[in-house]
This record gives C-alpha cells, sequence and structure tokens, in this order.
C-alpha cells in the first residue's frame, strides 16, 4: 500500500480505485484509539462495490504511517484533508470510528465546503469525564508497567469491544507494540477539546451509529453528537455492539450506510 507525504507526515493509506477519474464517489475512513486502517475490513468491499472509492488509512501513531509530535485532532483533521489535495479529491464524504469521528468532525469545521457527509460510528463531541479520564490514566499507568497482555488487555478489549467479539487479532498488535509508543496518541487523546458547542455549524448530512454495550463512550453521548449537529442527522443503535460497532455488527451497519450514501445527492 501507498504512502503519502502530506502536512509534514507520511500516511500509510489503501484505496480501493487509485485510477478512479474525477466523478467517481469518495469515501475517506479513519479509525479510532489502538487500532488501524484494519478496522474498515467490513466496509472497504461492500462500499467499493456499491461503486465507491474508499480509502482508508493510519492515523498518526498507528499502523505504518511516519509522524511528528504533538499533535492534536485539528492536526489529524489537517492530515485527512491533505490527504485529499495530494490524491486530488475535491470533496468527500468522511468516516471515523471512535476518535476518528473526533478528526472527521474538526475536519468538517475547518473546511465544511469539502465534507460531503459524515458517517460517525461509536464517537462524540466532548471530552473525557473526570472519573473516565482518571481510570484511562490508571490504565495506561499500569500497562506500562506490565503489558497489554493479561488483565490489561482485558481491560482495553472490554472498552473497545463488546463482550461477545474475538479480539485476538487486535490483542496480538497490541502486545507487540510497546505502550510507551502509545504516549504521543494517548496524549492527543487525552488533552483533546470539547467542540460541542460548535456541531451545530455542521450542517451537512450525518448517520451516527452507536452500540447500545459500548463502554468505551456512553450511548447517550453518541446520542447528543447526532442530535446536537446542524444538518440532517441519523442516529442508528446497533444492538449487542461494543464500542468497535461496524466491526462487531457490521451486516446491521453496512444496511445502514450504503441506505444512507444512497440518499445524497
Amino acid at each position: 500500500m501507498p504512502f503519502a507525504a502530506v502536512n509534514g507526515q507520511s500516511l500509510h493509506y489503501q484505496d480501493s480505485d487509485p485510477e478512479a477519474g474525477p466523478d467517481v464517489r469518495v469515501i475517506i475512513l479513519s479509525h479510532g484509539f489502538a487500532m488501524g486502517h484494519e478496522m474498515w475490513e467490513h466496509q472497504i468491499g461492500p462500499l467499493a462495490t456499491a461503486g465507491w472509492r474508499v480509502i482508508a488509512y493510519d492515523e498518526r501513531g498507528w499502523g505504518q504511517t511516519s509522524y511528528t509530535a504533538p499533535f492534536d485532532y485539528w492536526d489529524l483533521a489537517t492530515d485527512v484533508l491533505s490527504l485529499m489535495d495530494h490524491l486530488e479529491i475535491e470533496q468527500a464524504v468522511l468516516g471515523g470510528m471512535s476518535q476518528g469521528g473526533f478528526l472527521s468532525l474538526r475536519a468538517a469545521l475547518t473546511a465544511p465546503e469539502r465534507v460531503r457527509a459524515l458517517v460517525l460510528v461509536d464517537s462524540e463531541a466532548g471530552v473525557f469525564s473526570d472519573e473516565g479520564r482518571a481510570a484511562f490514566q490508571a490504565l495506561f499507568d499500569a500497562g506500562l508497567d506490565m503489558g497489554m497482555s493479561g488483565e490489561m488487555g482485558d481491560a482495553l478489549q472490554m472498552a473497545l469491544f463488546g463482550p461477545d467479539f474475538d479480539a485476538s487479532w487486535w490483542r496480538a498488535r497490541w502486545t507487540a507494540r510497546p505502550l510507551a509508543q502509545w504516549t504521543d496518541a494517548k496524549e492527543c487523546l487525552f488533552e483533546r477539546d470539547s467542540i460541542l458547542d460548535r456541531i451545530g455549524e455542521i450542517t451537512c448530512p450525518a448517520i451516527t451509529f452507536h452500540g447500545d454495550v459500548d463502554m468505551g463512550i456512553d450511548i447517550a453521548e453518541g446520542r447528543t453528537l447526532a442530535e446536537g449537529l446542524g444538518g440532517p442527522s441519523e442516529f442508528v443503535v446497533v444492538p449487542g455492539a461494543g464500542h468497535s460497532s461496524n466491526l462487531e455488527r457490521p451486516e446491521v451497519v453496512n444496511a445502514a450506510i450504503l441506505a444512507f450514501l444512497d440518499d445524497l445527492h
């Protein structure tokens, strides 16, 4: 897969149709914390089959992307807009899971004319509660000492996935990477700013998915996001899914995404 030298970074990305002409519809997918472009494996094929050019990439701190630090989600928003420049894409639908949603929302605020619509998965516009921040900081600190196998991996798995999901592939990736290498991305996550007071400025169509057993972001926060957006907005509860509903229940998520995209004009 290719790399794009953009915004001072080297973004590793996957493109379903690199030879596509300017009239082909484009969707760009941004992943969640501790994950990578692979988390969209169940969406790429169906979207491409439906005629979409699908781009998924590794954000700063993850996968094969080389990056500079420190960074925040506004920087990551600039990264995705710069990737669009690199690929000569004027406008795209932006899809994002969790922190991928954080950066996609900020891209829509930064350059609204370039964001055709938003597909948001288990995301929010706010920040950690004090209790949530303390809990995740304690988990990170313990992981620095103990690694991500055993109970530390169990705790992260509980935050990112529902109880019935086989997370063995992801856990193998977590344990293979020293937790100290997560620090830059962790600081970005922990120090993010709230945009709750600005999401009404986003007027493009949006669909928001949220697993009803999400332990990473409460479903009430996802509903608040969907209801606060300034344009046409649909909220989809994904039954039995945790924080990664597109991975856990792709049959539910894919059908709704395709219907939503079909309605765009």
